[in-house]
């Protein structure tokens, strides 16, 4: 057989599929499944951003243990923009596939040969499989369908298989021109780590900013997904939509002040304002849009200024029990300078602080702990002081854990500034450990 197998176009045709919904920022894990008397989990990793060298494709089966079955088939569907845009068997002896991609107009060209009862593409000498053609060509909501068809045994096709379902995002930008309130243009940029952004508007007398993204919010969906982040970027000079701070809203339903977070430190001459909604933001929304007239078809997002400086911020446990305010001071957190993270523990239903309440409060960057303490405020507030070091800068989590001894958990996010260099995007620690906390939770799910 030839190394390289030409692919019509038509063999991988563009069929509708339901809407999706997506939570992977460059790794995404399904649940584990029982195949062959063995716990498997599917990852995939890819990306979080397109460049022209660096499009590979990874998806790994492990098993419950942490070992990585040999001799494993798997059948690929990804699906972008409504369209199956890959379907295909591939056979690998380590359990590790590996695909590089090359975007390219024409037809689809897969290296390796077809081989076996499935019809599987065999990798040549072990290397990674290389795909040319219209595939993994721009920005946005990827989902993959795995299935493993063999495992173990290359000869023995599975009777019965389960689809595993991973959703990635690929982060892009898109640009919008608008006129201010001279007539001017302005260009504002919008960054989805979530889907594709449309319908974007600003309006000057107003000062609000309109844009729409699709998701599905049934509650099957809800439960995978630990957070949606958006950013819209806009020159720091464009005086006219400067603010102090923004207030957000999903369907005409207020977010919470800490799903709106504004960042003049990652990039020079931009100011971008985050949202950034976790599961148990998302949650909220989906239970207020229950009990409104509001469209529950997709996101519609509005933001609007405010002139106000918007603190404390509140965050709430996931059961609402508890409540949180928060303030830091000073406002700008810098290394090599003591910061007082001052808050109140609230009752979630009256407001009333919460006497003698116990909590952890934890710091983390990076999906790391850097700071740990275990301490009780007498009068439902108190402090803790942290100094961060010049090498603990870039996003922050700030943690309060197990309140008043009974597991409850809230969490704010912030940015401890460089000195020099340009902060990494806020998202990325939140996102990873929004992640894990969900794997945790599906992985605990499947032991019980």
């Amino acid at each position: 057989m030839s190394a390289a197998i030409l692919l019509p176009i038509l063999v991988v045709a563009f069929i509708p599929v339901g809407a999706v919904y997506g939570h992977g920022l460059g790794l995404d894990t399904a649940p584990p499944v029982t195949i062959s008397g063995e716990k498997i989990s599917v990852t995939v990793e890819m990306p979080m951003e397109f460049d022209q060298t660096d499009r590979r494709i990874t998806i790994t089966a492990t098993e419950l243990g942490g070992a990585i079955p040999n001799n494993v088939t798997f059948l690929v569907n990804v699906m972008y923009g409504g369209a199956i845009i890959l379907q295909e068997h591939f056979f690998v002896e380590d359990g590790i596939l590996v695909i590089n991609a090359t975007p390219s107009d024409g037809i689809v060209e897969i290296s390796g040969q077809k081989q076996g009862p499935l019809d599987a593409w065999h990798s040549l000498d072990g290397t990674p499989f290389e795909i040319t053609g219209p595939v993994f060509q721009e920005p946005g909501l990827y989902t993959f369908e795995i299935e493993i068809r063999t495992i173990y045994d290359a000869t023995a096709i599975l009777a019965e298989t389960e689809t595993h379902r991973a959703d990635l995002m690929v982060a892009g930008s898109t640009p919008y021109a608008v006129q201010d309130s001279m007539g001017d243009e302005t260009i504002f940029k919008l960054k989805s780590y979530f889907d594709r952004i449309s319908n974007f508007s600003y309006d000057p007398d107003t000062g609000t900013i309109i844009f729409d993204m699709p998701f599905d919010w049934s509650r099957r969906v809800i439960s995978h997904v630990p957070v949606v982040h958006v950013e819209v970027h806009f020159p720091k000079d464009f005086s006219e939509y400067h603010s102090p701070s923004y207030d957000g809203m999903i369907n005409g339903i207020d977010l919470f002040r800490s799903s709106v977070t504004v960042d003049d430190y990652s990039g020079n001459d931009e100011r971008i304002v985050h949202f950034v909604l976790l599961n148990d933001h998302i949650i909220f929304l989906k239970n207020q849009l229950q009990k409104s007239d509001e469209p529950q078809d997709g996101m519609r997002f509005v933001m609007s200024m405010n002139p106000e400086a918007q603190f404390p911020i509140t965050g709430y446990t996931r059961g609402e029990e508890f409540s949180v305010d928060l303030t830091w001071d000073p406002p700008e957190i810098v290394p090599d300078q003591s910061t007082n993270f001052i808050f109140t523990i609230r009752d979630g239903v009256t407001g009333e602080p919460m006497r003698r309440s116990t909590y952890d409060f934890v710091l983390l960057q990076n999906d790391q702990e850097i700071y740990r303490a275990h301490n009780e405020a007498q009068v439902g507030g108190s402090f803790e002081r942290f100094t961060f070091s010049e090498g603990q800068t870039g996003p922050t989590v700030i943690r309060f854990e197990n309140i008043r001894g009974t597991g409850a958990t809230t969490e704010f996010s912030t940015v401890v500034v460089p000195e020099f260099g340009v902060v990494t995007v806020l998202i990325l620690a939140i996102a990873m450990i929004s992640i894990v906390a969900m794997r945790g939770r599906l992985w605990s799910a499947t032991q019980v």
